[in-house]
């Protein structure tokens, strides 16, 4: 019958197609707009651009321009009044039920545009099609899932519209910096929000993506999964994507006993994985040790004491500043390796600064 569609679909059947649709969406976000178009993280063939942007023109009718500029402005003025979606500066609810919202306010910024999108496509048919005709692929793709599933396509397409912006811009720009798990101290709250980045493509791994932003994997642990990254490497493969650089790695040289151009760089790249391991060796244990030597007055100040020691100082707030005041001053050698932290922290931020000049 007419109303069962060219594919005449079980219940089942049409689950699965939906999963797959709104996953190859996704993965244009997270491969074509987020790693390679925002942060030139990879190279992808031309044929796979453009196949991810007319797939982004069906399923979204965002043009690259647009997404990659906010992205870049997010990432520029992270946690500021500038950000375009922060939900330190404009709230969880806002941010994670109107982000689309957010989004389309910051797209109609010119400003933005001109300032943060450069390198992003300007040809015949960006300006032609996708970009005057920004909604006439949405119409197509309504009209192609009524044709091949009937009735139900309606249900199908309407789960396609409602994916980037809930999951995108609303889960990972809100929750993404608000709940969740950090692996590093980086200068901003991004967090991850699970271990297996499945759902939204590996962009659940934010945490990571804000600590390394240029880097195309965004796992880092072994128990870790980037499904994103999974297909980067078939694409790789394939000949159709080749990957810049990842994650930095350091390795030990116990021979070497001076510092050189190498060690300078091997502690730019790897200051957020020293921090873990000063977290984890030094930090961890001294706390340990002196809440077993506090007394019974002063031993509930060392509560959380490893997390607070270890934290981004900008993102302390006051009464945990205070209270990172009152530990320090009942313990000369908590004292001692916090200012060593900082002064390792102010060292590695001249060192990039002055890298980058």
């Amino acid at each position: 019958m007419w109303y069962e569609g060219l594919l005449s679909p079980s219940p089942w059947e049409t689950i699965l197609a939906t999963l797959i649709l709104t996953h190859i969406t996704i993965l244009s976000v997270t491969i074509y707009l987020h790693r390679f178009s925002a942060h030139n993280a990879l190279e992808l063939h031309p044929v796979l651009q453009h196949l991810f942007r007319f797939w982004l023109w069906l399923t979204t009718g965002m043009r690259t321009l647009e997404w990659t500029a906010i992205h870049r402005k997010h990432h520029a003025c992270c946690e500021t009044e500038h950000d375009p979606h922060s939900p330190v500066r404009k709230g969880l609810q806002k941010v994670l039920w109107q982000g689309a919202e957010l989004y389309r306010q910051e797209a109609a910024n010119q400003e933005t545009l001109q300032r943060y999108g450069q390198r992003t496509p300007d040809d015949w048919i960006e300006r032609k099609l996708y970009t005057p005709y920004s909604k006439a692929g949405i119409v197509l793709m309504l009209a192609i899932d009524l044709i091949l599933f009937g009735a139900i396509g309606i249900t199908v397409w309407a789960v396609q519209m409602l994916w980037i912006p809930f999951f995108a811009a609303g889960v990972i720009n809100g929750l993404g910096h608000h709940s969740g798990y950090r692996n590093f101290e980086c200068k901003d709250a991004a967090r991850n929000l699970i271990p297996l980045g499945l759902l939204i493509g590996g962009e659940e791994l934010h945490n990571n993506h804000h600590t390394f932003p240029n880097s195309p994997r965004l796992s880092v642990r072994k128990w870790e999964f980037d499904i994103g990254w999974l297909w980067i490497r078939f694409f790789d493969y394939l000949n159709l994507a080749n990957v810049r650089k990842v994650n930095p790695l350091a390795k030990m040289d116990i021979e070497k006993n001076h510092n050189d151009y190498d060690t300078v760089m091997a502690i730019i790249n790897n200051r957020f994985q020293i921090m873990v391991q000063y977290k984890k060796m030094v930090i961890g244990p001294m706390v340990r040790d002196e809440k077993s030597r506090a007394c019974t007055k002063t031993r509930k100040l060392f509560n959380s004491a490893r997390k607070f020691l270890a934290r981004e100082h900008s993102l302390l707030i006051p009464d945990h500043q205070e209270r990172i005041g009152k530990l320090l001053d009942s313990s000369h050698v908590l004292k001692t390796i916090y200012e060593k932290k900082m002064i390792f922290r102010l060292y590695g931020i001249r060192l990039k600064i002055k890298m980058n000049e």
